[in-house]
């Protein structure tokens, strides 16, 4: 890789980090009442809270808006999810790399704490769950959970689950269960 082809890699992954950060400051998200989050649908995500395309791997890829979900905590800490174009990357990345998770706050799937930041994630065979950095490293796997009693699948949505601090993620009828590290 030559120098150009790395401040190329590294200008977008900066560019990144600043709509991100832009894109908190100018967040239409409202603080829940206190002591309570607020689950965000795909209509409350919008390109000026999540990225319109997303850094991972040495490439870029489009997010799926429409396919977006999210918690807003009372604090105003969000974790935010959305399926992506992942068409341009090898069979092998296509596989594990089917969203990109946003967490400003620690979070905790499976038993394991996954520090803030910006991640591709992936809903695998044999109710598999990964996390992945943005080289595409896994960072953390845990187990996932068909859920049958869903009569009408969406491709991605978050839910609170009856324990108000523990929220679902789900890829269809799949999901991983995870809440605000403690």
């Amino acid at each position: 890789m030559n120098t150009s082809q790395k401040f190329l890699r590294f200008a977008s992954l900066a560019l990144l980090v600043f709509a991100v950060a832009l894109a908190q400051s100018l967040s239409p998200v409202a603080a829940a009442p206190q002591g309570q989050a607020k689950i965000l649908s795909s209509t409350d995500i919008n390109a000026h809270l999540f990225p319109a395309t997303v850094f991972f791997h040495g490439q870029t890829a489009t997010s799926q808006l429409d396919n977006s979900g999210g918690v807003a905590f009372s604090d105003g800490s969000l974790v935010l999810a959305a399926l992506v174009d992942n068409s341009g990357y090898s069979t092998q990345i296509r596989m594990k790399y089917q969203g990109y998770l946003i967490t400003e706050v620690a979070i905790e799937i499976g038993g394991q704490t996954l520090k803030p930041g910006a991640y591709g994630f992936g809903f695998l065979d044999n109710n598999q769950f990964a996390v992945m950095d943005l080289g595409a490293n896994d960072v953390l796997s845990a187990a996932s959970t068909h859920d049958t009693a869903i009569s009408h699948p969406v491709p991605l949505q978050i839910v609170a689950t009856p324990d108000a601090a523990n929220y679902r993620l789900y890829h269809g009828r799949d999901y991983v269960e995870f809440h605000r590290a403690r």
